[in-house]
């Protein structure tokens, strides 16, 4: 009779080759949107890298770069428009490409707008990679490059800065890198006010991993404490015999004292730019709230978008965009509970969680609702996790007839009212 052996599986490519499709895809997808905005923008006679770099929020960050901080408008109603409201790392950024490169403050933004969002592509494959395999990485990363306000990643705006901050923090808190988390969950805390949502998800994955290890004596994994799932099915999906540990730490990363100085660096750049702008304001710690009541940004709840949609709901044909609005929020939210019962990890769910809170639940400039929901990058998990069962050639002509639609779509809206 012949024995049946069981051959141990090859080893995985390393995580930078498994990569290179999803990055590939990711640039491809940018090219065309950037290709038709410019093609449109020229046939409206505008100037599609204007577009880009010198008009809405591009504007305050390049004034801060150049200037620092202390610029305000005041509206008539009496707002009060302060660049206080604008964290810095962008600027700073911008700042540093001014200096040792011959670029403009805009252009300087431009190129890190760039990079990040590679970077930022790179870290939700790397997230989604670890979670469910490769094939639904590179799906991962193909849907967020082809969201309806896709184009906001090429500008020069802080979303693909701290979407990259954000995904490259919860890859290292899966893999058990707590100094690393924490000095990237700072870094976001220094790019976006919602940068809480990263510091959250560090101190979330930090006390589930410390009461994981006050119950299973000698544990200095995270790994009982919250874990996400990849069938059988994933994994033969992404060509892998085998997967490695979700939550497995690096080689002497994973010990107390790291995880303690994690969780003591996480919030430290967030709770300083905070600070900073009471003491410069005079208002203590409330000063950065003030400054945010001046562009009349809080948060209810949700109330007064609740107030906007219902309005929309009125006059026709509003009311066709009031039901593409509930729409939305209603599968937002439907995604989101299916990577609960999918059995997210638990930092992913929380940081996903706090964005779309934010994101929904603040009283800011509605029409800026799609880009800030844009680092909740986890929610496209199941729809990743959907396109990677689906046959390849089906999947590549869904993805191309999505990438054109967004692609046409950022123009139109660039070259219209464009995000606020």
């Amino acid at each position: 009779m012949t024995e049946l052996v069981t051959r141990p599986a090859p080893p995985r490519a390393p995580l930078p080759r498994r990569a290179v499709p999803a990055l590939l895809g990711y640039a491809a997808i940018r090219v065309l949107g950037l290709a038709v905005l410019a093609i449109w923008s020229a046939a409206r006679g505008k100037d599609a890298y204007t577009l880009l770099t010198a008009r809405w929020d591009s504007l305050w960050y390049a004034r801060v770069a150049a200037s620092g901080y202390g610029y305000e408008v005041r509206l008539p109603n009496g707002d009060v428009h302060s660049d206080l409201a604008f964290f810095p790392l962008l600027p700073w950024l911008e700042r540093l490409g001014h200096a040792v490169a011959p670029l403009s403050y805009a252009d300087a933004g431009f190129v890190v707008a760039l990079l990040a969002s590679l970077a930022a592509a790179g870290g939700i494959f790397a997230v989604a990679d670890r979670l469910y395999g490769a094939r639904a990485g590179v799906c991962a990363v193909l849907l967020w490059a082809v969201l309806p306000v896709g184009i906001v990643q090429s500008m020069a705006y802080s979303e693909s800065l701290f979407t990259a901050l954000a995904a490259w923090s919860l890859y290292a808190v899966l893999t058990g890198r707590w100094v690393t988390a924490g000095l990237l969950a700072a870094l976001a805390g220094l790019t976006r006010p919602v940068g809480m949502a990263v510091v959250a998800a560090v101190w979330v994955a930090g006390v589930a991993s410390y009461m994981a290890g006050r119950t299973s004596p000698g544990a200095t994994s995270p790994v009982t404490s919250f874990e996400g799932t990849r069938s059988a099915d994933d994994v033969r999906g992404a060509h892998e015999d085998v997967r490695a540990p979700l939550l497995s730490p690096a080689p002497g990363a994973d010990t107390p004292a790291r995880r303690l100085l994690g969780l003591a660096l996480a919030p430290l750049g967030a709770a300083g730019y905070v600070l900073w702008v009471g003491l410069r304001t005079g208002d203590g710690p409330f000063g950065y709230l003030r400054v945010q009541a001046g562009w009349r940004n809080g948060f209810d709840g949700g109330y007064a978008f609740a107030r906007f949609v219902a309005g929309m709901f009125t006059s026709f044909p509003s009311a066709l965009g009031g039901a593409v609005l509930v729409v939305g929020v209603v599968l937002l939210i439907r995604l989101y509970l299916t990577g609960v019962r999918q059995r997210q990890p638990l930092p992913v769910l929380v940081y996903t969680g706090v964005v779309l809170a934010l994101a929904l639940c603040a009283s800011s400039y509605f029409g800026s609702k799609p880009r800030l929901l844009m680092p909740a990058f986890p929610v496209l998990f199941p729809l990743a996790r959907a396109l990677a069962a689906a046959r390849p050639a089906r999947a590549a002509a869904l993805v191309a007839v999505v990438a054109t639609a967004a692609a046409v779509y950022g123009a139109l809206w660039l070259n219209g009212s464009g995000p606020p």
